[in-house]
């Protein structure tokens, strides 16, 4: 039996962190076997651009007030001091080197499960760690392989199948988009309802993304 603590991993920019980030990671704290979901906050995604991210710990303030209020919700660092480009498996290897009573899972919408090939070692990860899948609307509706917990991998000669521990979650679906809100305030409109009032007034007084 294991008796580990469960902690999800979700991993982002948050750039900035957004009431549809807050509603994802609360419901799979209360939702799910979890017992605590980390906001992993990365200085730059291989697949991002640095272009607009504000600075790494004005980003992490942002998370935190924004889980002041949720007892199972927590922020971590570790990835401002790791070397970058920032990979999920060296992430992993850090924290449980921390963290040996903790066992993680992965969280991520079941658009980045679709492209969960292209990750760094990502057959070491659906290997060894659970991956709990949030929908997204703009995916239509959930593919049977990822039902079946299969992940299609194209090849040269067709498609290769890993067998995965996949966890579909019925989450609440929220579209927002952290660009959007941060094009919105360059513009002056008012997206308060988008942000919890915190990190709302947090951007205003510091004047991010103007």
């Amino acid at each position: 039996m294991n008796n580990k603590k469960q902690v999800g991993l979700y991993f982002g920019t948050f750039n900035p962190i957004h009431v549809g980030h807050v509603i994802i990671a609360n419901h799979l704290a209360e939702y799910s076997d979890l017992d605590e979901v980390w906001f992993i906050v990365t200085p730059m995604s291989p697949h991002k651009t640095k272009d607009s991210i504000l600075d790494n710990f004005d980003r992490y303030d942002m998370v935190k007030l924004a889980i002041e209020d949720f007892d199972k919700l927590r922020v971590s660092d570790i990835e401002f001091h790791l070397p970058k480009p920032n990979y999920t498996v060296t992430t992993l290897v850090h924290l449980e080197e921390r963290h040996p009573n903790i066992q993680f899972s992965l969280i991520m919408g079941e658009d980045n499960l679709k492209s969960l090939h292209r990750w760094r070692n990502f057959e070491h990860l659906i290997d060894n760690y659970n991956i709990f899948v949030y929908p997204r609307i703009a995916e239509g509706d959930v593919d049977d392989d990822i039902q079946k917990q299969v992940l299609r991998v194209p090849q040269p000669q067709g498609f290769k199948e890993y067998k995965a521990s996949i966890q579909l979650v019925d989450a609440p679906i929220v579209e927002l988009s952290s660009s959007f809100i941060r094009q919105a305030i360059k513009e002056r409109k008012n997206v308060q309802p988008m942000l919890d009032k915190r990190v709302w007034d947090w951007i205003q007084e510091k004047q991010f993304y103007i």
